[in-house]
């Protein structure tokens, strides 16, 4: 499901699920659970990636509306806890995007300090709103941190998805590399995070991000059971 090797101080955790990465609640529990492994491990840095032309194609929407209100309640709890244990992991994390990140692949890329993906691998979005699901908070505040601005609305009300060009344009992705070089650019970028101060990379990386952590402390709940209502539909 998920496997992980080392290349020096940087480990390469490799999505391995299905034939599409897709996520549930056994991969988003294995997610969670393999980065707190990792918080406490003697790895420097994190590559996430996935396989064959598929990065991670979010959400398994056939088990997700298959009708079972329990199944989708716990899923949607895994969903934000994968969701949070990787935007919040401490060490330097470098999304390394092979192939397609769409929905929930993309939040899961965007969570990542930052975004490599191969040159005419796939495509990059979040085209929930097209098939009618709204957004956990966690997850629209990731899309939110991670793109630039004035294109924040435009992709998540339009629900496309883009090339690694046009998403480097819209701040989705950092840089465009070839599929032969990705891994190889990917290590060299989480080396060069690594080469910082570890605590004071840590603590750098969760001011940054503590807006989003007042943004999820300060809602009230209501936000998160409205979009819950609206998947139970």
């Amino acid at each position: 499901m998920i496997d992980v090797s080392y290349q020096g101080r940087v480990a390469i955790v490799r999505m391995n699920y299905g034939k599409a990465n897709a996520l549930d609640v056994q991969l988003c529990d294995a997610l969670a659970e393999r980065f707190k492994e990792l918080e406490l491990s003697s790895a420097q840095a994190v590559v996430l990636t996935g396989q064959g032309r598929i990065f991670s194609a979010g959400v398994d929407l056939l088990r997700a509306t298959r009708g079972d209100p329990g199944y989708l309640r716990e899923f949607l709890a895994a969903l934000c806890r994968a969701f949070e244990s990787v935007f919040f992991f401490p060490k330097p994390l470098v999304a390394a995007m092979n192939g397609h990140a769409i929905a929930g692949g993309c939040v899961l890329a965007c969570a990542a300090d930052k975004r490599l993906m191969a040159r005419d691998s796939g495509h990059v979005g979040v085209n929930e709103l097209l098939v009618g699901v709204p957004f956990p908070t966690i997850a629209l505040e990731i899309m939110r941190f991670a793109t630039l601005p004035p294109f924040f609305p435009e992709i998540v009300f339009s629900g496309a998805t883009y090339t690694p060009e046009d998403a480097l344009f819209r701040g989705l992705i950092d840089d465009v590399v070839e599929p032969e070089r990705l891994i190889e650019r990917a290590v060299v970028a989480a080396e060069t995070h690594a080469a910082l101060p570890p605590a004071a990379f840590a603590l750098t990386k969760r001011q940054i991000r503590q807006p989003v952590a007042d943004r999820l402390q300060n809602h009230d709940g209501l936000l998160d059971q409205a979009a819950r209502d609206l998947w139970l539909i």
